[in-house]
């Protein structure tokens, strides 16, 4: 279920609560190889299947840099925010991968407000969030962004 947001001073209240997680997302091999791709990393934990099984992991796994780029787009999946002229990723504060995410595996985000900040012309949010893999006890990501949304 989408949290909506009213208009970015709708924040204020939302801080230090958890708003939601995103809906399960299949990590495919095919979804890994265009990453790879895209950033020219074809390190063979990633792309190579068969030699993976022999590697540190069993299997191939996705690049931890993937996982990240889902955030905004899992993110929107469990936010809404209206009434803003427009919203933009405007960073990191901090970013870990705790354990590997497997090609076939499945991912969730879960997302908290962790503060809210005012801005020129608007305000400054930041999200802590915990990207899971099914079935798997740590997380695959933990990271810490942050949101400008403006009037």
């Amino acid at each position: 279920m989408t949290t909506i947001v009213d208009g970015v001073d709708a924040f204020s209240d939302l801080v230090g609560q958890q708003v939601g997680f995103s809906e399960w997302q299949p990590v495919t091999q095919e979804r890994v190889n265009l990453f790879a791709d895209a950033t020219d990393d074809h390190q063979w934990i990633h792309v190579d299947p068969e030699r993976a099984k022999e590697g540190p992991f069993g299997v191939a796994i996705a690049h931890g840099y993937l996982t990240l780029s889902l955030a905004p787009v899992l993110l929107n999946k469990v936010l809404r925010v209206d009434n803003t002229k427009f919203g933009v990723n405007y960073g990191a504060n901090k970013i870990r991968f705790p354990s590997p995410v497997p090609v076939g595996a499945e991912l969730r985000m879960g997302v908290t407000v962790a503060g809210v900040e005012d801005v020129e012309g608007g305000v400054q949010v930041t999200y802590d969030l915990v990207m899971e893999v099914r079935d798997t006890p740590k997380p695959a990501c933990v990271a810490q962004v942050v949101y400008r949304y403006y009037r």
